[in-house]
């Protein structure tokens, strides 16, 4: 009778172990996720800095799928120590970004508080686990994209955008809109 608890005992332990073990990496990356979406909430992230963690977040999410398929669903020792390295290193990088003097422009103009509102919309997608690592990086790379061009179009401009930029724009901010639904649905 003895022997039946103590495996029983050992067997429970070894379940939950391998339970926190796969809910340990998955709860690091959902904290991460949370901390990136507030980043972008806040303003503290800019689209680029976004879209590199996001892509970052999006490889190393792949690389555990591919390890645990390989492996009957389970990361190995080896392989949870790289995946720790690689989210401490993640980490990192997310507190470097939110803390540097870079900030998502305050909205002023249309263009700048639809920029803004797709960001929002972003940030939610991504605290709501809506948007994978994958879409928000496509995403953000898309809005990186458009605040290059609205930035070199005001320096080109003196601070302003014509009416054609403004338009040209706004279709490009329709299509990203398009894509952020499509994308949370």
């Amino acid at each position: 009778m003895k022997s039946v608890l103590i495996d029983s005992a050992a067997a429970l332990i070894l379940a939950g172990a391998a339970w926190a073990q796969n809910s340990e990496v998955g709860q690091r990356a959902e904290n991460q996720q949370d901390r990136i979406a507030q980043g972008v909430q806040s303003g503290q992230l800019t689209a680029g800095e976004t879209a590199n963690l996001e892509s970052r977040e999006a490889a190393v999410n792949q690389e555990v799928r591919a390890d645990r398929s390989l492996n009957g669903g389970k990361l190995t020792n080896q392989e949870k120590t790289i995946v720790n390295q690689q989210q401490n290193n993640l980490s990192g990088q997310i507190y470097n970004d939110k803390h540097n003097a870079a900030a998502q422009p305050a909205a002023k103009n249309e263009v700048n508080n639809r920029l803004e509102n797709q960001q929002d919309r972003i940030a939610s997608g991504i605290a709501s686990g809506k948007l994978s690592p994958g879409q928000t990086a496509r995403l953000e790379k898309n809005e990186a994209a458009i605040n290059r061009e609205v930035r070199t179009d005001r320096k080109l401009n003196g601070g302003h955008l014509t009416g054609g930029e403004k338009r040209q724009v706004n279709r490009q901010l329709n299509r990203t809109s398009g894509k952020i639904y499509r994308a949370k649905h």
